[in-house]
């Protein structure tokens, strides 16, 4: 069993844009997936990207946005949402709302994002 205190997670940023990681090869000894919360303030966004080798799982739990989708395509996303991208799917995120934006992503196999962020705090 592991357990890990909140006081132990990690979180990353950028410009508007916290990302908490619950469960990652920094703080788990799982092979299998990286559970990450993640906060976009209102206008914020995290930019189309893919993941080579792994899926994702996102489930909104607050707030509304917009998917950022392969060939600028967008797609409403809101809290009780749930997606699911395959190994090269284009995905990101804008939150085009007045407020905070929440959500949980799974990944399998799992990522250490840091290469993704700027700051950690």
């Amino acid at each position: 069993m592991e357990f890990i205190k909140s006081s132990e997670i990690k979180a990353m940023s950028n410009p508007g844009v916290i990302s908490r990681q619950l469960l990652n090869p920094d703080n788990s000894a799982s092979t299998r997936v990286t559970i990450t919360e993640v906060h976009l303030e209102a206008g914020a966004s995290q930019p189309r990207h893919i993941h080579e080798a792994s899926e994702q799982i996102w489930y909104a739990l607050k707030g509304s946005g917009k998917l950022l989708l392969e060939d600028g395509t967008e797609k409403p996303f809101e809290a009780g949402d749930v997606v699911r991208f395959a190994d090269k799917d284009v995905h990101g995120l804008l939150n085009d709302s007045s407020g905070e934006f929440v959500y949980i992503s799974v990944t399998a196999p799992p990522i250490h994002f840091g290469y993704a962020y700027q700051k950690e705090k």
